[in-house]
């Protein structure tokens, strides 16, 4: 019978990440010689996981019926190789971005005005200049950003961003800074469609989208609230669609989670797509998914070296030659993360320790009371599951450098 400490260990494996001979292998290659050849601080991609990742989303939609569409968020990764891989190797899935800058990274690196989805919110007159001029399809969450829109590009074809006072999370019950019952920055209530029309009306604007975000990091226990978010918002569509809008695609959003805890059970893509059928299928609209973490999240390690490990006042630290600038989803929101030593990723642990990094900021722990094997000096720690909103949020605190990238294309 396996027990609690073993579970603890294996729940991260998975193909591409795993254990030979006692050592941690990232897409078949050793973790600490990796680490060793191209230095550390250190993201490893398996853009393997990519491509998989993306598939399973594109048949899961398919499966279930519907007309899916497929994006990335490219706010939680934008690494060129990465990119290329995935332009290259799943040529169905289009961009999701929310800024003129990331309209032009995305054009940049292969995808066409067509295949880009833009939903911002706060909204310059400079940044709809700039994204009306590239010709993105627009999606607008504030009835004064539309009504920006229409004096700016009157005739033009736009999605709305709705709000249906839900949203499901990792934490259970716990709202969503996206939707839910308290207000949030984003998205039109029901009861600002009236004015939707109203401002429609008088520039002529075509809505031909709706568009909604109401999950973060969501797995299989959130699915009814993701279902009746889908009902509310079939709703809204509704009144949109009886009042003329020649409404095409059903935008979805992201937050698709992926196991990132020990006991965490994976999303079941299936049932997902099932409830979005129940409720979106009869609209006869594409229905379309953006997520960043889903897709990208366990295709990235962080690797760093152990530079110090010493007692202090009773507990061990193990300070790392990485810090939150780098690696920092932990920080910004609360996503914890699970330490591995690379040379000994099975063993059993021998204490707890606390992780620490190199800024010089009492908050840059990556994780505490955390058990693991005896860490010496010089070993090579793993941080696995970070492949999303860690690396694009870097910063340049305390001016210590972004991380290196290697990205590998297959396993050995």
């Amino acid at each position: 019978m396996r027990t609690v400490q073993d579970q603890r260990r294996a729940w991260w494996a998975r193909p591409g990440l795993e254990v030979r001979s006692g050592r941690l292998t990232i897409a078949g290659r050793d973790a600490e010689k990796l680490a060793r050849s191209h230095g550390t601080p250190l993201y490893v991609h398996d853009l393997e996981r990519v491509a998989e990742q993306a598939q399973s989303l594109w048949d899961a939609l398919e499966g279930s019926g519907l007309r899916g569409v497929v994006r990335l968020a490219l706010k939680a990764q934008r690494d060129p190789d990465l990119l290329g891989f995935l332009r290259e190797r799943t040529p169905f899935v289009g961009m999701d971005v929310c800024s003129p800058g990331e309209v032009d990274w995305a054009l940049r690196h292969g995808w066409a005005a067509e295949e880009i989805s833009f939903t911002g919110t706060n909204l310059s007159d400079g940044d709809l200049d700039r994204v009306l001029a590239a010709d993105v399809h627009v999606n607008v969450d504030l009835l004064s950003q539309l009504e920006r829109v229409g004096r700016m590009a009157p005739g033009r074809a736009v999605g709305i961003r709705v709000n249906p006072g839900i949203g499901a999370t990792f934490e259970g019950g716990k709202e969503t800074l996206y939707a839910g019952s308290r207000p949030t920055k984003f998205g039109i209530l029901p009861g600002g469609l009236d004015e939707v029309l109203s401002i429609a009306r008088r520039h002529r604007l075509v809505i031909d989208t709706v568009h909604y975000h109401s999950g973060y990091l969501y797995l299989s226990e959130s699915i009814p609230v993701v279902e009746e978010a889908a009902r509310r918002v079939r709703e809204m569509t509704g009144t949109l669609i009886d009042a003329g809008c020649p409404i095409t695609e059903v935008n979805t959003g992201g937050g698709l989670g992926v196991a990132f805890r020990p006991g965490d059970r994976p999303l079941d893509l299936a049932e997902w797509a099932a409830a979005l059928a129940r409720q979106l299928g009869p609209l006869g609209v594409a229905v379309g998914t953006e997520p960043g973490e889903y897709l990208v999240k366990e295709a990235a390690v962080h690797l760093a070296e152990a530079v110090s490990v010493e007692d202090r006042g009773g507990a061990t630290f193990v300070g790392l030659d990485t810090g939150w600038n780098v690696v920092n989803e932990h920080f910004v929101y609360g996503i914890p993360f699970h330490p591995i030593l690379c040379r000994a990723a099975d063993a059993e642990p021998a204490g707890p320790v606390t992780v620490s990094g190199n800024i010089n900021e009492g908050n840059d722990l990556f994780a505490e009371n955390w058990p693991m094997p005896d860490v010496r000096e010089g070993d090579i720690v793993a941080i696995p599951n970070v492949g999303s909103y860690n690396a694009s949020m870097t910063s340049e605190h305390c001016l210590r450098p972004p991380a290196r990238v290697v990205s590998f294309t297959d396993r050995t």
